[in-house]
């Protein structure tokens, strides 16, 4: 693993400013991460309804696998703006295209925050503008202040870095609330130098999604705003694809980890894991509906052992006829609570372990060989007091 103050790939530079999005003084809102040399991409996106204006564009520019750069405003989704925050998303990402001297096709954007109020477009001219001509001086952001630019109630940046043969892999992420994926999750971005097909891009994003962003709950809601791209620049020459794939799968993982245990209001992390299914979508089903329970979150956040709770979530699965009370086991830690109650004496125990910064819950249900792990945290006073006054 390396730091995480990682720096960029051969070939990424990065820009971070104030573009009247955050309050003068409250830090950078407005991020552009490019490469000088063309390079392939592949992304994913929200597949919710009210998906933003950023969404659709930079979906549209991502069907040819050849983007160059990532933008992303933070404070504002500008979703469900109308026509206006259409003209607002494709304002901004031919400002930036300019600016870098690339196709606005090969502009990918990203826009979090606040739905429903429209961009403040004269302060992000007035910035853009300014940036230009300062030209390429302004790019000497590091991976960490663009992860910290794309902040909206996130209390610390997320990075994670692997290296694979002669080449890097920089990921930059934000998500802390809204968060349930229903394809990619929250904002996420990672850079390599490493020379790959689009194609073999594309599968190993895929690959790496399903198994970490796409196993991530804070609060079951999926977002209007969720991305999650790839940039693959070649400048570091050719890699070993399965060494790659596992290097992609690590990057993933660690910043899912990252983003679970900084859930809004968050206290400690929750990895619940279902092993014996049938299958991997059912070992995710159940592990999910374990995770997303409001019960068993505040019992993970009052560090008590109540194992009742798990087992209630396992039963909301009323269309798994296969799940059988008999053949079911769960651990807290490395201690069964189920079938085998534990005695009085291991009680204290149990509730040190649910005392620790990380929880882990597992279960087996006896039916198959399939296993699926997912990542949430604990439900806690500071969510509500987080969400009740986001506004205002």
């Amino acid at each position: 693993m390396e730091t995480n103050d990682p720096c960029w790939p051969v070939g990424f530079r990065a820009y971070t400013g104030n573009g009247g999005l955050r309050a003068h003084g409250a830090g950078d809102d407005l991020s552009i991460v490019a490469s000088d040399r063309p390079s392939v991409s592949a992304a994913m996106f929200t597949r919710s309804r009210f998906a933003g204006p950023a969404v659709v564009l930079s979906r549209a520019h991502a069907v040819g696998g050849r983007l160059r750069a990532v933008t992303t405003l933070a404070q504002n989704a500008n979703v469900a703006t109308g026509r206006q925050g259409e003209e607002n998303a494709a304002e901004v990402v031919g400002r930036v295209a300019a600016l870098l001297g690339v196709p606005a096709d090969a502009v990918l954007i990203g826009s979090t925050g606040v739905i429903g109020r429209p961009l403040p477009m004269a302060a992000i001219r007035t910035h853009l503008e300014a940036t230009a001509e300062r030209g390429t001086a302004a790019f000497e952001a590091r991976p960490v202040d663009v992860a910290r630019a794309m902040m909206t109630t996130d209390t610390r940046p997320k990075t994670s870095a692997r290296s694979v043969g002669g080449a890097r892999i920089v990921g930059v992420a934000k998500g802390v609330g809204m968060l349930e994926p229903n394809m990619a999750t929250m904002l996420a971005y990672l850079f390599t130098d490493a020379e790959l097909s689009h194609a073999e891009l594309d599968a190993a994003l895929r690959s790496a999604v399903e198994k970490t962003f796409n196993c991530l709950s804070v609060d079951t809601d999926t977002s209007t705003s969720d991305t999650v791209a790839a940039l693959a620049n070649g400048a570091a020459g050719p890699v070993d694809l399965a060494a790659f794939s596992a290097a992609l799968d690590e990057v993933c993982l660690d910043l899912t980890q990252q983003l679970a245990s900084d859930g809004e209001g968050a206290s400690k992390l929750l990895r619940v894991t279902v092993a014996q299914a049938a299958d991997y979508a059912q070992a995710k089903r159940v592990a999910k509906s374990v995770v997303n329970s409001p019960l068993v979150k505040t019992a993970v956040h009052g560090a008590d052992p109540n194992w009742g709770r798990v087992v209630m979530a396992i039963g909301k699965n009323t269309e798994d006829t296969d799940i059988e009370p008999a053949k079911v086991t769960v651990r807290f830690g490395e201690t069964e609570v189920y079938p085998a109650e534990p005695a009085a004496d291991t009680l204290e125990k149990l509730a040190e372990t649910m005392r620790q910064d990380e929880v882990d819950i597992a279960i087996g249900l006896g039916i198959g060989a399939a296993t699926a792990t997912v990542y949430g945290c604990d439900l806690t006073e500071g969510y509500i007091r987080v969400n009740a006054d986001y506004t205002t």
